[in-house]
């Protein structure tokens, strides 16, 4: 529906951290202490993806991309599909998002078999994505978090590669 090429992968919303244990080989600490900060919201973080997962999930990457739900009904569809989703904004790919169903993009919108309003969302900045199996963490996106509130400390600061 989005036209999302083939090679990008695909966000996994989880409903707790519990989860996380399904998708991932391995947390990195520093991707343990950024959850610790950011989660629930808007922080995506890259991790080793175990290799049972679908490629669609990964893009071929190896790599699986993980956030915590900030809104309490993704959690909820999370929980209920037994701890994680799929999730992507709503958009075709390199579109803007949007925040109410109004505003979706008629083509979206036409194959589409289901929507579930949960009101007017924020709208704003896409999540901050930052890959957690590079060193040092490699910020691919910066959105939602600021890059500047990213620092773990001397020695750990994350190289900013969204610009």
């Amino acid at each position: 529906i989005k036209g999302r090429p083939a090679h990008m992968p695909l966000l996994v919303l989880i409903d707790t951290r519990d989860a996380i244990r399904r998708l991932a080989t391995e947390v990195p600490p520093a991707a343990e202490t950024l959850m610790a900060r950011f989660w629930p919201g808007g922080l995506t973080l890259l991790m080793p993806a175990h290799p049972d997962l679908p490629g669609g999930l990964t893009g071929g990457s190896a790599k699986i991309g993980i956030r915590q739900a900030g809104h309490p009904v993704a959690r909820a569809l999370a929980r209920a599909a037994g701890g994680a989703i799929t999730g992507t904004s709503a958009n075709r790919s390199g579109r803007p998002g949007c925040s109410a169903i109004a505003a979706l993009d008629p083509r979206i919108a036409a194959d589409v078999d289901l929507f579930l309003d949960a009101g007017p969302l924020a709208g704003g900045h896409g999540s901050t994505v930052v890959d957690c199996t590079a060193t040092p963490l490699l910020i691919l996106r910066e959105g939602a978090v600021a890059a500047g509130d990213l620092d773990l400390g001397p020695g750990q600061q994350p190289v900013d590669n969204s610009r």
